[in-house]
């Protein structure tokens, strides 16, 4: 007997995959198979096994689905869903995310594709910068809540957390976080907004309880709504790498820092970004690696993940009948 563990891929907090790397991902999705080196040890590599015999759910978190879409059929067999972020900032801040007015068409054209469960709005991280007000953040969030009214069903909202590694990218624009008594109007305000359009309101690893407000504090990588777009009991432990205040349940994350080139001065994953266009260069859609290649002096073990002793074994077969892939 081999023990029943839930594999959810997270693709990823680290980078943009679909934006980026969807040539890359239906590849390695077509190989069955990819490495993630370890972020601390580069000599260190994980196997991460690719199949649906595999795999519970996949998480697309994205601020431009457009390379991705007309691709989704190929894992039409897969659980997934799409944490798709639309903030109001513009490209002095976001500096290579498309327009809103193309955000807006192609989160609705993804929404129409697979339906609105499987599309969450993402409205953060929430922060003032200069010439920011805070009307200004409730008449974006009233404007995008209307647009896409019929596109999702949830909105998860975080605030601006300023990491020591992203101070220096911030440094260019005047910014403050919000006073506690703005996060409580904030949440009060918006919760309002969105009640009227029927999309429910979730935090993101917020310490605040908003609860009060109809804000309960949700799962990015949520094995309620897994459980309810796959049709399976799906059970999973909160994951332990991520912050104590994130209630995320654990997953793998195939993604990796310094590799997304929306250049979002705020982000934590991305934050030089002379070694994050590097790293892009160093990109091949045909390495098992996000980017670069293997230089021969890593190890590499293969995560555990369940059947993957019977997958290995099938795979060394001269053919297969457990279909390691639906490209076949």
């Amino acid at each position: 007997m081999f023990k029943d563990i839930t594999v959810i891929i997270s693709a990823s907090r680290r980078t943009d995959i679909p934006a980026f790397y969807s040539d890359w991902f239906f590849k390695r999705m077509k190989q069955g198979f990819l490495y993630v080196r370890n972020p601390m040890n580069r000599k260190q590599v994980s196997k991460i096994i690719l199949n649906r015999e595999v795999i519970d759910c996949i998480v697309f978190w994205t601020k431009n689905c457009e390379p991705m879409v007309a691709k989704l059929k190929n894992i039409s067999a897969y659980t997934y869903y799409f944490q798709f972020t639309v903030n109001p900032y513009g490209n002095k801040i976001e500096k290579n995310v498309p327009t809103l007015k193309r955000s807006l068409h192609s989160f609705k054209t993804l929404s129409d594709l697979i339906g609105p469960d499987r599309v969450i709005w993402r409205y953060d991280p929430i922060f003032f910068p200069q010439g920011f007000t805070f009307s200004d953040h409730l008449h974006f969030f009233r404007k995008t809540a209307k647009s896409l009214s019929k596109h999702t069903r949830k909105c998860m909202i975080s605030f601006l957390d300023v990491y020591k590694k992203c101070k220096k990218n911030m440094k260019p624009i005047m910014y403050r976080n919000l006073k506690e008594t703005e996060i409580y109007e904030i949440g009060e305000r918006f919760a309002l907004i969105a009640q009227d359009y029927n999309i429910r309101m979730e935090t993101c690893a917020e310490k605040a309880d908003l609860s009060k407000f109809g804000l309960s504090k949700g799962k990015c990588i949520d094995d309620r709504l897994i459980s309810k777009i796959s049709h399976k009991n799906i059970k999973a432990k909160k994951d332990k790498a991520q912050r104590d205040a994130c209630r995320c349940v654990a997953s793998i994350d195939i993604g990796a820092y310094n590799s997304c080139m929306h250049h979002c001065l705020y982000c934590y994953a991305n934050y030089n970004f002379a070694t994050v266009i590097k790293n892009f260069r160093r990109h091949d859609p045909e390495s098992p690696l996000l980017y670069g290649n293997l230089t021969g002096d890593e190890k590499i073990t293969e995560r555990k993940q369940k059947y993957s002793a019977v997958y290995q074994s099938i795979q060394n077969r001269p053919y297969c009948i457990l279909r390691p892939n639906i490209f076949q």
